[in-house]
């Protein structure tokens, strides 16, 4: 098996995550977390939320409902232009997204290119159908939503909301007056979005129904190069991509190349939120900069984060920062007829908007493929700390004499302080197997020793080192 083929396997063997509805064969872009990926998942989410939203006492996280009318869709563009180039086999009818069967059988991009230039690429390169192997037809547009009918009688056509983004824009006004009338303000959505993928090919990272995280944060557009914590950071480095290479740059280097100020403070800040408390390597790590030609056309400047992934063969977007203009608020003003300008200090003002937008999943798969591990007695994930499923296993050696009682015990007291693990099933040696495959961080075993000196073994996950440990010093240590 390859890197990816194991890892899938581990993944659905001990309960990270599997096919949605696989008894029945469901359709692909649909998955279940089992019981350890909704740990790890929510420890992302939370890590986040502490990061993002204690940036400023008035960034909030809001909910909104999955379902939305037809008319958002259409004020913010989503029904014109929330489209993928789509191919279809001209004999089987098998669909495939265009720029991503290109890319897999080249190598080659497709950043920027239109209809007719992947049409060319296609004939070019002989690229045929994998399942009956006959020719493609043309590249066209597919919209990418799902559309929904509400109501018994005289329904509604409303549709799954293709991103999160929108419960941030319709909440404005509501949340401008809750809060006081400040600025800038931030509203945060972590939840689900639905996109109908034409033909997803890339396991777990590519969904139909995924979570996303995302902070819109709507301010001044005068005030956009003002930023009073500028001045602490300006010499701080950022990776970038740009024209092929990857550059360490000065915060105030990007300021003279004219990014204003609060967007590359933001660029910082989501750098240091994946080097330093997510623990990515930094190699591993780096923020492209997207061409008028490829990024979304109501974005007036957009980096994307890239992670190197090797089971997806290379940097694949995770992330992104977008400073979107007035777009989405002007656009939702214009099709409701409510007036969404503000008064603020004396002045009116069409707040812009600057969107950090996290794909979950795909951070989930990020951390499967750059922490997994493979050793010649073992394989498994050397996660963070922070974001392990489990922080702790509890063992008794063998399941005799007073050390189960001793294990559970133990166990009770962790429990109330951290993720735990009780396991008394099978060899020593096969339990921490197991625990290292699910990258639980440490292992405690009671032994016959533990009995007459009240200390335990505790051992690390990376090293494999053993230490003994006094029973009244396991939650300290661990703390620490």
């Amino acid at each position: 098996m390859n890197k990816q083929e194991e890892i899938m396997a581990i993944a659905g063997k001990r309960g990270f995550f599997y096919p949605s509805a696989e008894i029945y064969k469901a359709s692909a872009g649909f998955w279940t977390y089992g019981h350890l990926g909704k740990k790890l998942k929510l420890k992302f989410e939370n890590l986040w939320r502490n990061y993002f939203l204690r940036l400023n006492p008035n960034y909030v996280e809001i909910q909104d409902c999955n379902i939305l009318p037809k008319k958002v869709f259409e004020s913010s563009g989503h029904i014109e232009h929330f489209n993928d180039p789509l191919v279809e086999c001209s004999k089987c009818h098998t669909r495939y997204r265009a720029d991503n069967i290109i890319e897999e059988k080249t190598g080659q991009s497709c950043d920027g290119l239109g209809l007719d230039q992947m049409d060319s690429l296609i004939k070019k390169n002989k690229i045929i159908c994998d399942k009956c192997k006959s020719h493609l037809g043309d590249v066209k547009f597919f919209n990418m939503m799902f559309e929904l009918k509400v109501g018994a009688v005289d329904y509604q056509t409303m549709y799954l909301r293709p991103e999160t983004a929108q419960a941030a824009y319709l909440a404005f006004k509501r949340e401008y007056e809750a809060l006081r009338r400040v600025l800038p303000m931030g509203l945060a959505v972590i939840g689900k979005a639905y996109r109908n993928e034409i033909n997803p090919r890339q396991g777990f990272f590519r969904l139909r129904e995924f979570t996303q995280a995302e902070l819109q944060i709507f301010f001044d557009p005068d005030k956009i190069d003002e930023c009073e914590e500028f001045d602490s950071i300006k010499d701080e480095k950022l990776i970038v991509f740009r024209k092929g290479k990857i550059n360490e740059i000065k915060c105030s280097e990007l300021i003279g190349e004219k990014l204003p100020k609060m967007y590359v403070y933001h660029m910082h800040l989501a750098q240091k939120f994946y080097l330093d408390v997510l623990k990515i390597p930094k190699e591993k790590f780096r923020m492209r900069e997207l061409g008028s030609d490829e990024r979304a056309f109501y974005n007036k400047i957009h980096f994307d984060i890239e992670l190197d992934l090797e089971t997806l063969g290379g940097f694949k977007e995770v992330s992104g920062i977008h400073y979107r203009g007035d777009h989405d608020l002007g656009g939702h003003q214009k099709g409701s007829n409510v007036k969404l300008e503000i008064i603020h200090q004396e002045k009116k003002v069409l707040p812009h908007v600057l969107e950090l937008s996290f794909g979950v999943d795909r951070i989930v798969w990020a951390f499967m493929d750059l922490f997994y591990f493979k050793e010649e007695e073992r394989n498994g994930f050397k996660f963070p700390y922070v974001v392990c499923p489990y922080d702790v296993a509890v063992f008794p050696l063998v399941n005799k004499e007073e050390l189960p009682a001793i294990s559970k015990k133990i166990f009770d007291e962790l429990f109330e302080s951290f993720d735990v693990f009780f396991d008394d099933s099978g060899s020593i040696g096969r339990r921490y197997r197991r625990q290292d495959e699910i990258g639980t961080h440490y292992c405690v075993t009671a032994d016959f020793d533990s009995v007459k000196d009240g200390s335990i073994t505790l051992r690390d996950r990376d090293s494999m080192k053993q230490e003994r440990v006094k029973i009244s010093e396991i939650k300290g240590f661990l703390k620490k």
